[in-house]
């Protein structure tokens, strides 16, 4: 029943590169895998579906707290399928909103979870929203943090960005992989080969270089570019924007800047992103 891989993130924080470099090296196929079929190799906690199917039809995602209700029997109705590995996506917090667990250990195998440095997630989260940088800066600090419910989507509970981190990395009762999205940059090999590693996955390296090619940036941003990707936000003018570290302090204000650090600078110093 253990048989659920969290793919887990803050937004805006390496999680589609991950789902993408994942579903092409299961595929295993000559060309890419589809941006828009990623969905076919990793499920979303906060996919409606998910509930309807555990639930039943007349579950409304808009309701929060029928969401919350049924966030355990969701996930252990995904756990009974008969798969050995369920891949699924979070955006979520690993803790608990009132009584009940975001993220249950009873059913979890382990999790896969990116962190990246929040002065450049901000940039991608502000642009992925529609927001002005500082107002990101001040929704990334907020432990009340949502992404709204829709028609589609049950409430997700980002909270803190250093919230968030903590509670994946320090007090999970599962283990966690940690990788930094500028390592994913930097030696995609490595970072990849990892997750394979600890999925106990056949790390082939002809594969694990395909699939690398076929998941990157360039090839993600082609394909949207060509068809779109039904992840992109209303507010934004593509998902796939820039792909790059270090663009943070170049482009917030240096007050921006400092608050962020003030906000976050002892989980931004453990994880290699102050000196």
């Amino acid at each position: 029943m253990k048989n659920i891989v969290w793919l887990a993130s803050y937004p805006k924080s390496g999680n589609t590169w991950l789902r993408l470099f994942l579903a092409n090296y299961l595929a295993g196929s000559k060309m890419p895998v589809p941006i828009n079929k990623v969905e076919n190799f990793a499920t979303g906690d906060s996919d409606a579906t998910l509930f309807r199917a555990a639930l039943g039809k007349a579950f409304n995602p808009m309701d929060d707290h029928a969401s919350l209700q049924g966030r355990d029997a969701a996930f252990r109705a995904l756990a009974s399928n008969g798969a050995d590995v369920n891949l699924v996506k979070t955006h979520c917090k690993n803790k608990r909103v009132g009584q009940i667990r975001l993220i249950p250990p009873s059913m979890t195998r382990r999790a896969l979870y990116i962190v990246r440095n929040p002065l450049d997630m901000i940039v991608s989260y502000a642009d992925h929203y529609g927001l002005p940088t500082d107002k990101a800066a001040d929704e990334v600090s907020n432990t009340a943090t949502c992404i709204l419910p829709s028609a589609s989507q049950v409430r997700q509970f980002n909270g803190a960005w250093s919230e968030h981190v903590k509670s994946w990395t320090q007090t999970a009762k599962f283990p966690v992989t940690v990788l930094r999205y500028e390592d994913m940059l930097d030696d995609p090999a490595k970072a990849f080969g990892t997750v394979l590693r600890d999925l106990g996955a056949p790390a082939d390296p002809a594969r694990l270089d395909a699939a690398i090619t076929a998941s990157s940036f360039a090839e993600a941003r082609k394909q949207e570019d060509a068809g779109g990707f039904r992840e992109k936000s209303p507010a934004s003018t593509r998902f796939f924007r820039s792909g790059k570290s270090g663009e943070g302090r170049a482009v917030l204000s240096a007050e921006t800047v400092e608050r962020v650090i003030a906000d976050h600078g002892p989980v931004m110093k453990k994880f290699g992103y102050l000196t």
